[in-house]
């Protein structure tokens, strides 16, 4: 099995003086790699175009989804929020506001009653600026200006530094908000698939194994996806254990009679898309480990933050195109997501918001 791994921190991040030219390769994207690992990157959201990494037989294999030509990152009518950086608020936000203080704060509603991901106007929509870019390494920012996401007051300054170091992806962000009290919660949201869809077997990611050993607490969520207030428990070979033993397949209890609906949606959320909390993990453990038997690659997540979500990607209509470098000669789509999920994102983060 050959890995790597995902080191993930909301901390101030260090700018080197001198670096290379802030420009893109001929495609767009801004390249950064190291020995057996290669990460590459757009300002349009500081998105993650693609992952390189090699597989059980040295090959290099795109284990991120996106799109070929980056400019349909900006026109995608569907935004998935590829391997972007969402915020200044990320996931939900219950009925559209939220309270300090004394004061009732009145947020976009763009999922259902609720917000998601701040708004029609979050950072995963917007060019970040090229701060520094290095061989191994790549700083972007953003300024976002007080009420840019409506209801999300007092200007926010953020960086993000990606960086490769042996066989890590590193991540580190700064949020800061010198003006006011605001919400402040970031992700990277990315979509992994280790196989890049090649397994010939399969198009699903339920063979893939998930383990969370301190994760055996989640957040309850109704029917909209935001938690209610109650934790629960997840005992060993129910749907929401990961924590029990490693090597469980993602998808053991795809034949639960309760895994339709697991993620709410009256039933229509086959999968998962909760947030697990993260419990007694020693300094730099290794919280989340994502593994793939047919490509032999394996993911490690290491984080400073108290939780993890993880999302099966159920709501993709089946028209989104695979990248070149993934898939098979029949095989050129992300797969209708009303049948199972296929893509696991991690998103390293506080905890969720249900209700404030």
């Amino acid at each position: 099995m050959r890995g790597f791994t995902i080191a993930s921190t909301l901390a101030t991040a260090a700018v080197a003086a001198a670096g290379r030219d802030p420009c893109p390769d001929k495609d767009g994207r801004y390249t950064i790699s190291a020995p057996g690992i290669k990460a590459q990157f757009i300002p349009y959201g500081a998105t993650l175009t693609n992952l390189f990494v090699k597989d059980k037989n040295g090959e290099d294999v795109d284990v991120v989804l996106g799109y070929d030509e980056v400019d349909y990152y900006p026109v995608d009518p569907s935004h998935p929020v590829y391997n972007a950086i969402p915020g200044r608020y990320v996931n939900r936000i219950g009925g559209g506001n939220y309270t300090i203080g004394d004061e009732m704060y009145f947020t976009e509603k763009n999922d259902g009653d609720n917000t998601l991901h701040s708004g029609t106007n979050n950072w995963s929509f917007r060019d970040w600026q090229v701060e520094d870019f290095t061989e191994d390494s790549i700083t972007f920012s953003i300024h976002d200006a007080s009420n840019s996401s409506l209801g999300m007051l007092g200007a926010v300054d953020a960086t993000v530094t990606y960086s490769v170091e042996g066989s890590t992806w590193k991540i580190y962000m700064e949020a800061t908000s010198p003006q006011n009290q605001t919400p402040l919660m970031l992700t990277q949201h990315t979509y992994f698939n280790l196989d890049a869809y090649k397994d010939p077997s399969t198009d699903k990611i339920w063979d893939h194994t998930l383990y969370m050993p301190y994760s055996e607490r989640y957040l309850i969520a109704g029917q909209d996806a935001v938690p209610t207030g109650e934790i629960g428990t997840a005992e060993p070979g129910s749907i929401n254990d990961f924590a029990s033993q490693p090597g469980l397949r993602l998808g053991h209890a795809e034949d639960d009679p309760a895994f339709p609906g697991n993620c709410g949606a009256d039933g229509a959320c086959e999968g998962y898309n909760g947030y697990f909390l993260i419990d007694g993990a020693p300094e730099d453990a290794v919280v989340v480990s994502l593994a793939s038997e047919f490509s032999g690659i394996s993911a490690d997540l290491r984080t400073d933050q108290a939780g993890v979500v993880i999302y099966s990607c159920n709501w993709f209509d089946g028209t989104g195109e695979l990248k070149s470098t993934q898939g098979l000669a029949d095989r050129t789509t992300v797969g209708r997501s009303s049948r199972i999920g296929r893509i696991a994102v991690r998103e390293r983060r506080r905890w969720i918001w249900g209700k404030s």
